[in-house]
């Protein structure tokens, strides 16, 4: 049976879910959820997850609702390889290190602003809105030196990294200014497959959103 993915497009673990499943080479059989017509709090999808959230990962009864967790599980279960999430110890450790960094410092002040002064009452404030990105600094040392964020090789923690990052981009964060991320960003819209079709439309989803969503603010 198919493994089924509950998603949004325009949302950055719905992406990382996606381009991790090319990596891996499975099939997903994809379940749009229309969010602006609020059928995540539709009894149906309630039942399947009661936190109403995208995505949702469900093998053949077995359901998931963290993608980075999603990310992990699929590449133990149907990778080829380990190369995307490596069974070596440390490798390893690494990798969660840096799934936990991407969720704490680079999703959560994006998400905390999209909340509060775009989707929220709080006026846009462009300092705030500059302040989203304090931590890349740290991001910008960790790509120091080398081609991904866990070493030399693509991992899951660059696919979920990235698909927050190409959400900083299109709302107009200048990726100029770091280097190393923009290195690296551009290195991980070549080697993903079906990049564009995922986590460029997908980002282009959520601009427009955006953008909508500040438009009725003025």
């Amino acid at each position: 049976m198919a493994v089924d993915l509950y998603y949004v497009l325009a949302s950055p673990p719905c992406r990382a879910v996606l381009m991790g499943a090319k990596l891996i080479g499975i099939d997903l059989n994809l379940k749009l959820v229309d969010i602006s017509r609020g059928e995540q709090m539709s009894p149906e999808f309630l039942k399947i997850n009661p936190q109403h959230t995208v995505p949702v990962l469900d093998d053949n009864g077995f359901r998931l609702n963290e993608s980075r967790v999603m990310l992990t599980y699929l590449s133990d279960k149907y990778g080829k390889d380990d190369s995307l999430y490596p069974k070596d110890l440390q490798k390893r450790a690494r990798i969660d290190q840096l799934l936990y960094f991407d969720l704490e410092k680079i999703a959560t002040p994006k998400r905390d602003y999209f909340k509060q002064h775009v989707l929220g009452d709080l006026p846009v404030d462009e300092e705030k809105f500059q302040q989203i990105t304090k931590n890349f600094p740290f991001l910008e040392q960790i790509l120091d030196g080398a081609e991904f964020v866990a070493g030399d090789s693509l991992s899951v923690a660059d696919v979920t990294l990235v698909a927050d990052i190409a959400n900083y981009d299109v709302v107009g964060i200048d990726l100029k200014k770091y280097p190393n991320i923009n290195r690296w960003y551009t290195k991980c819209q070549q080697v993903i497959p079906d990049y564009e079709e995922i986590n460029g439309k997908g980002a282009a989803q959520f601009k427009r959103f955006w953008d909508f969503l500040i438009s009725q603010k003025k």
